[in-house]
């Protein structure tokens, strides 16, 4: 097995490049998504940040409001790591599940937005970093997540510097252009990819 930590700035296109990945037949786990399903209605994930944070957490029909939590935690750091501290052992537990059901033999991408944050470059053979421009980022945040600008440049605020990712990374993928111009270099890091996996068996 071989595992690609995959990472990138909110805004950077990271979901692209996994979705490209996907095709060339990775195995993707998405930490976004588990952190999703671990607070879902009835966990014990939501039931934790509930007793946290209070019921005005969640809407009328008893889900997680993860814009009202959003705009409690980021931009407060001490609130942050307590989200974080139930959430992060919740998805580590849930990744290890199912990167156990990828089979010996697979390419298996961790999409990890906050894979630089947590100090988590020792856990992957290969560390792929999607970078772009911070005003790429608040255009793109803006413009097709509808957030505002203060939102946006709170959210990239609460992230590792593009330095910080770019120092880690064993390939960074420049995704500051048109679409065309990402796919041959996914392809590229497929080859290298599959390369470490043959040398790995």
């Amino acid at each position: 097995m071989l595992r690609l930590g995959l990472t990138g700035g909110i805004g950077s296109g990271k979901s692209e490049v996994s979705r490209l990945l996907t095709e060339y037949g990775a195995v993707l786990i998405d930490s976004d998504r588990i952190a999703r399903e671990v607070v879902a209605p009835g966990t014990p994930g939501l039931a934790a940040v509930v007793a946290e944070f209070g019921p005005d957490v969640l809407t009328a029909e008893g889900a997680l409001d993860r814009p009202g939590l959003g705009r409690i935690v980021f931009g407060d750091p001490e609130r942050l790591r307590a989200l974080n501290a139930i959430v992060h052992p919740l998805v580590r537990a849930r990744s290890a599940e199912l990167e156990a059901a990828a089979g010996p033999d697979a390419i298996v991408v961790h999409d990890v937005p906050l894979l630089v944050e947590n100090a988590m470059t020792g856990l992957y053979d290969l560390v792929v970093v999607v970078d772009a421009a911070p005003e790429t980022q608040l255009d793109r945040l803006v413009r097709l997540r509808g957030m505002t600008e203060s939102e946006a440049r709170s959210r990239m605020a609460a992230q590792a510097t593009r330095e910080a990712r770019r120092a880690v990374a064993d390939v960074v993928i420049d995704n500051d252009g048109p679409l065309e111009r990402l796919a041959p270099q996914v392809r590229e890091v497929w080859r290298t990819a599959t390369e470490r996996a043959s040398a790995h068996r």
